[in-house]
């Protein structure tokens, strides 16, 4: 069978499995499951203590099943509750528990990833945002044609 990747490509795909399995490592670490992670950054990433249920969805990358199956964890364990929101929408709140959760944990996780960004001339930190936003842009559009 002929060799379908090039080995740029196998160092990318190679580089992004590692930073996934760094994150998951980060996780295990924190005593975090991969989703509950992902959901608190996500909160976390607001700034505030709450969040839409939506915003969430969208950029915990956690399928709706998983993510709902987290917050239940999650809620068992008083680290959030929801709340309705207008009609249909739902907040994440944290409660006190989660909020010192939050601190101890992925606030930690984001200044470790804003002091390596940081470190970063500006030159730099442009070109990968620019690079890695035109691969997602170019790939989204190239599998719509699958």
């Amino acid at each position: 069978m002929k060799e379908l990747l090039s080995e740029d490509m196998k160092r990318f795909n190679y580089l992004a499995n590692e930073i996934d399995n760094a994150y998951h490592e980060a996780a295990l670490k924190l005593h975090l499951s991969d989703s509950s992670m992902l959901i608190l950054y996500a909160i976390c990433s607001g700034g505030k203590t709450y969040y839409p249920l939506s915003d969430v969805y969208n950029l915990s990358g956690v399928s709706k099943q998983t993510l709902n199956s987290a917050l239940r964890k999650l809620e068992a364990e008083g680290i959030v509750y929801l709340r309705l929101f207008g009609k249909k929408k739902k907040m994440i709140h944290l409660t006190d528990k989660g909020n010192k959760i939050v601190t101890n944990t992925v606030a930690r996780l984001i200044e470790i990833e804003n002091m390596i960004f940081n470190s970063w001339t500006k030159d730099e930190q442009n070109t990968y945002l620019e690079l890695t936003q035109r691969y997602l842009n170019d790939f989204k559009e190239k599998i719509k044609h699958l």
